[in-house]
Formats: structure tokens, C-alpha cells, sequence
């Protein structure tokens, strides 16, 4: 491979010489930097590969994402952390490392970070030192600058694959079982509220996606999201909402409680929140209770039962309502709650399904469907076991009923 500073000496002198490069086009750029490559290839004794990669890098660092680049373009990397300029790390199948790459200077990242916000009308500066963004294919990036962060910009960018995850996928993984996707792909036709909890990276917007894609065609969709990520293709009417930060000024902020708010006037047949963080799930359990069924959403969580007690905090952050309302509403909206795990050889599994039956005594009652059952370890650290049901049987079958369809 060749050295990152000779990338670099080549960058600075096509930059002296490119005075225009802005206004060429990227043919012209890729033959100015092949002719540079070549040039100082006869003088290095370089390889064919060692020059292509060379030709890719520098035009990487004037028209992609620089270094970054490659990490983007690798299907095996689904995590990029750029903790400044100096330090990239990356998680590949579930384990981080640390990349041999950096750039060239800590004005280079932010302009790198610049070029990506502004692709999706977002702003961050000194004063907006922190945004959430996505890439063109929809991979999820979060920024924060100096002086929130100590060391330099850091940005994260959680990749997503090219072909969306399907339930098929799921299964052959080992995230969920044949019966308990059945199960569920009934649930959803059959319009049950569903609400998908856990923890940081344990795979709930993939699972939202492919719970979404359990919606019947006729149906018309809304998407809610802080940023665009959900890939429905099965259904043709979808409408895709995106919440938009407040500009210099303080102004023109668009908050996922507008969204909700607006969506009801659309005449959705389901509303997918992509997650709910705050006030604006009283917004989606008055959704849910207001003949919006089917709708699904998700939010983080430790285990099914934190997770309602978050919901009951984010409802409170809102309303100023008791906590037997607030239980009510999420005991009469919530229909089934799904909750996911990453476990610690890094899988991502379906761990619990368990159907809310109401509030009783002032609890919101849980009936627990299925739940993951650990059998032992592999001698290369893989647990062994699988969601299981438990024997309790779905107690509202109403809707499944009003839909002609049957479980066992």
C-alpha cells in the first residue's frame, strides 16, 4: 500500500495545479490524477493495483468522501466512528478496530461533514454543534463539533446494507424463528399496534423494516423519521416525513410531534414512527387509539417492561396527566410489544413477544408469547438458543377475527 503522506504530497500538488478543479468535470479530474499517478509511478516502480488504488484515493479526496470513502463503499462495514481527524475506527462483523487511515487535517473533516449536511438541508456550526444526517444511501450519520466535542469533530455513521434485510434473512441468522415470524406477519396484516424495543444496535429499525413489509399493498403508508432510513418497497402508496432542525435564527424547526400531528390529516391507513424519544409519544398512542391501527414504532429500551416505564417518562415529558391515564392510553394503544437484544457474541436477536392485556390494579398487564431461551455456548463463543414460545396464548384476537385471519 502506499504511504498516506505520498497521497498526500500528491493531493496538495494537484490542488496548486487544479486552480479551476471545481468547475471540471469527473472525467477531466480522473485523467489530471492518473497522469500525476502515472508520472510518479514510473518513479516509484508502483504495481497496476497500487496505482489504481492511489487514482481512487485522491479522487476520493476531491470529489467523495475522502478517506472515508472506501469504509462507505465496503458492504462488510456497517459502523464508521471518526473520533477527529487522527482516529477512524469501524465495526465489522460485530468487532471494532482501529483503520490505518486519517486525514489530512481537521479542515478537511469538517468540510467532509459540511458537504454531507448540506446535502440533506441540515446546518451544524459552533452554535448547532450537534445534527443528525443521512448519506445518499440512507446510512445514518450523527455529528458533533468543537466545543461539545473536546478532541476535534467526531462523526458516526451507521451504515446500512444495499438490499434491505427480509424477514428470510432474519430467520436464516438466527434473529427469529419460522413460527414467531408467522406470528407476527399475521399480527401486521391483521393491523395490531406494535411497538419494537431495545437497546443501542440491536437491530429495531431493521426490524421495523421488515415488519413494514408485512403491510398489505392496497394500504396507504406514513413514515415518520428524524432521518429518512426505512426501505418499504412492497407497499406502492407511501409517504415518506422528515423532521427539520430550526434554522440560525431559531426558527422553522419541523419536531416528529408536528409530523404526527400533520399525519392524521393525510389519511394514512398506518403511521410508522421510525422511533419515539419524547413528548411526541402521547401523539402516537393518541394515534394508535384513534383508529390509526397497524401502526408501529420504536423506542430504547432494556427489557419490555423498562420499556413501557420510558414510555409512561416520554408521555410525562409532554402532558401533565396521571400515571393511571398515561397507562391506560399505552395499555389501550399497544397492542404487542416485540423487544430486541445484541448479545454478547454480537448477535441480534428477537429475545421476547409479549401482548399488553390492559391495566389492571394500575399495571399495564403483560402476556409474554415468546421469549429467547439460552441452551449453552459454542467453543467459539456463538450462543446457542432460540425464542421460544411459552405456551400463553394471544388473548386479543379480535382484530385477527375483523381480518379472516387464523393462528394456531
Amino acid at each position: 500500500m502506499v504511504d498516506e503522506q505520498v497521497v498526500r504530497k500528491l493531493i496538495v500538488d494537484l490542488r496548486e495545479t487544479l486552480d479551476l478543479m471545481h468547475s471540471i468535470s469527473n472525467d477531466e479530474l480522473v485523467e489530471y490524477i492518473e497522469q500525476a499517478v502515472f508520472q510518479y509511478a514510473q518513479e516509484n516502480y508502483l504495481k497496476a493495483d497500487e496505482m489504481k488504488w492511489l487514482v481512487e484515493r485522491i479522487f476520493n479526496a476531491f470529489r467523495g468522501y475522502d478517506v472515508l470513502q472506501p469504509l462507505i463503499d465496503d458492504p462488510t462495514i456497517t459502523e464508521i466512528m471518526v473520533n477527529n481527524h487522527m482516529e477512524i475506527f469501524i465495526e465489522r462483523y460485530g468487532e471494532t478496530s482501529k483503520v490505518d487511515m486519517k486525514f489530512e487535517n481537521e479542515q478537511k473533516l469538517e468540510d467532509i461533514i459540511q458537504a454531507i449536511v448540506s446535502k440533506v438541508d441540515r446546518v451544524v456550526n459552533e452554535s448547532t454543534p450537534i445534527v443528525d444526517a443521512r448519506l445518499q444511501d440512507g446510512s445514518r450519520v450523527n455529528v458533533v463539533l468543537p466545543p461539545i466535542a473536546l478532541a476535534g469533530p467526531v462523526m458516526t455513521i451507521r451504515k446500512f446494507p444495499e438490499r434491505p434485510l427480509m424477514i428470510d434473512d432474519l430467520i436464516e441468522k438466527g434473529s427469529i424463528t419460522d413460527e414467531a415470524a408467522e406470528f407476527l406477519r399475521k399480527l401486521v396484516a391483521s393491523k395490531y399496534n406494535i411497538f419494537i424495543g431495545g437497546g443501542t444496535g440491536s437491530g429495531k429499525t431493521t426490524f421495523l423494516n421488515v415488519l413494514s413489509n408485512f403491510v398489505p399493498k392496497h394500504e396507504r403508508i406514513l413514515t415518520i423519521e428524524d432521518s429518512a432510513e426505512l426501505q418499504i418497497h412492497s407497499v406502492p402508496n407511501l409517504v415518506g416525513l422528515e423532521t427539520r432542525n430550526a434554522n440560525t435564527e431559531g426558527k422553522g424547526e419541523i419536531s416528529i410531534r408536528d409530523l404526527i400531528k400533520t399525519s392524521l390529516r393525510m389519511r394514512p391507513d398506518r403511521i410508522i414512527v421510525g422511533e419515539v424519544r419524547g413528548e411526541e409519544a402521547l401523539d402516537m398512542l393518541q394515534a394508535m387509539n384513534t383508529g390509526h391501527d397497524g401502526s408501529i414504532s420504536t423506542g430504547h429500551a432494556n427489557s419490555t417492561k423498562d420499556m413501557l416505564s420510558r414510555l409512561e417518562t416520554m408521555v410525562l415529558s409532554g402532558a401533565n396527566l396521571p400515571v393511571e391515564v398515561i397507562r391506560k392510553q399505552i395499555g389501550s394503544a399497544i397492542d404487542i410489544m416485540v423487544h430486541l437484544t445484541r448479545l454478547r457474541d454480537h448477535s441480534r436477536k428477537v429475545v421476547a413477544i409479549s401482548e399488553l392485556l390492559g391495566v389492571v390494579d394500575g399495571e399495564v398487564q403483560l402476556n409474554p408469547l415468546y421469549e429467547f431461551v439460552e441452551e449453552g455456548e459454542s467453543p467459539e463463543g456463538e450462543v446457542i438458543g432460540e425464542l421460544q414460545p411459552t405456551g400463553n396464548k394471544l388473548q386479543n384476537m379480535s382484530k385477527l377475527k375483523l381480518a379472516g385471519i387464523s393462528i394456531r
